[in-house]
C-alpha cells in the first residue's frame, strides 16, 4: 500500500507515525503529518538521490525484497498534538538511560537539553528551583541566550540534540576589547544558566563552520573547559535580561561596564 483514500485522508486529520525495518521488527522513525506523508519517505527514496540514515535504510529494506512497515500510532489530532505526541516518543525512544543504541534514523545524538522533555526527578528540581546568581568579586561574566538553539529543536526533519559546549562558546560579535577581559561565558536557557565555559583563551573568524556562511565581520570564538560544578550553573539571571532581540549580556560586580 502506497496511499490512503480520499475519504480516509480526511478521516485521520493529522496524525503521528512509525516506519519499521521488517527484518528485525524496529522502529527506525518517528514522524507526524497529515494526508499521504507517511508514504513520501519510501518514495523519496526511490525517485530522489538525497543521501540519509532514513533514506539509505528503506533503500536497503527494498533491496532485500522486503517492504518498510507502516504505522499510524495516533490519528483525529490537532497538528500541536501531532507535534507533542511525536516528541514524547523520540525523546522515550532515544533517552540513553533507556535505550543504549541508536534507533531512530531522525536522530542526531548529542549533549542534553532543558526542555520540557525526558527529566529525573533531580533535574526537574534543578529547572525549577533555581536561586538568584551571585557574582563572585573580579570576576567578569559574559551571558549568552541559548533560546533558539535549544527551540530550534527541529529542523528539516533531524532532531538535533545540541552540543553545548559549541553553542556557548561561538559565534559571538563582540568588541575585541570585551573578548580580552572575560572570564566565564554563561549559557542561559530561559532566564537560568545551563552551561559555564571557563575561558582559556579566543580567536576571531568570519565564518560559521556549521552553516556553511560568512560573517560580514569577525565573531568571536572562546575555547575553554565546561564546569560541572560551577557556582553559577543553574542560577536565576533574571534580573539580568537580554535587550530586544539581543543575545549578549556582560555582568560584574564592578557592574556591566568592564
Amino acid at each position: 500500500m502506497n496511499k490512503f483514500s480520499d475519504k480516509t485522508v480526511k478521516e485521520l486529520c493529522f496524525y503521528v507515525y512509525s516506519l519499521v525495518d521488517p527484518r528485525n521488527s524496529k522502529i527506525f522513525y518517528i514522524g507526524k503529518g497529515s494526508g499521504n506523508r507517511v508514504f513520501q519517505h519510501c518514495e523519496a527514496a526511490l525517485l530522489e538521490n538525497k543521501e540519509s540514515l532514513k533514506l539509505n535504510l528503506i533503500r536497503d529494506i527494498i533491496a532485500s525484497g522486503a517492504k518498510v512497515e507502516h504505522y499510524i500510532l495516533r490519528h483525529k489530532l490537532s497538528e500541536k498534538e501531532a507535534l507533542q505526541i511525536e516528541s514524547i516518543l523520540i525523546d522515550f525512544l532515544t533517552y540513553p538511560k533507556f535505550n543504549t543504541e541508536q534507533v531512530l534514523t531522525n536522530i542526531v545524538s548529542g549533549h542534553h537539553q532543558w526542555d520540557e522533555g525526558i527529566k529525573t526527578v533531580e533535574e526537574i528540581s534543578e529547572i525549577y528551583d533555581c536561586e538568584k546568581i551571585k557574582v563572585k568579586s573580579h570576576e567578569h561574566l559574559m551571558l549568552v541566550s541559548l533560546n533558539r538553539s535549544f527551540d530550534d529543536a527541529k529542523a528539516h526533519d533531524i532532531y538535533q540534540r545540541i552540543n553545548i559546549y559549541e553553542k556557548t562558546r561561538k559565534y559571538w560579535s563582540i568588541a575585541k576589547s570585551r573578548a580580552a577581559k572575560v572570564d566565564y561565558v554563561l549559557g542561559v536557557y530561559h532566564g537560568i544558566v545551563r552551561s559555564v565555559l571557563k575561558v582559556d583563551n579566543y580567536e576571531w573568524t568570519i565564518y560559521d563552520e556549521e552553516k556553511k556562511v560568512c560573517f560580514n565581520k569577525e565573531r568571536c570564538c572562546f575555547h575553554g573547559i565546561l564546569v560541572a560544578d560551577s557556582p553559577y550553573l543553574n542560577k536565576d539571571v533574571s534580573d539580568y535580561p537580554f535587550g530586544s532581540g539581543g543575545a549578549i549580556r556582560y555582568i560584574s560586580i564592578e557592574g556591566n561596564d568592564w
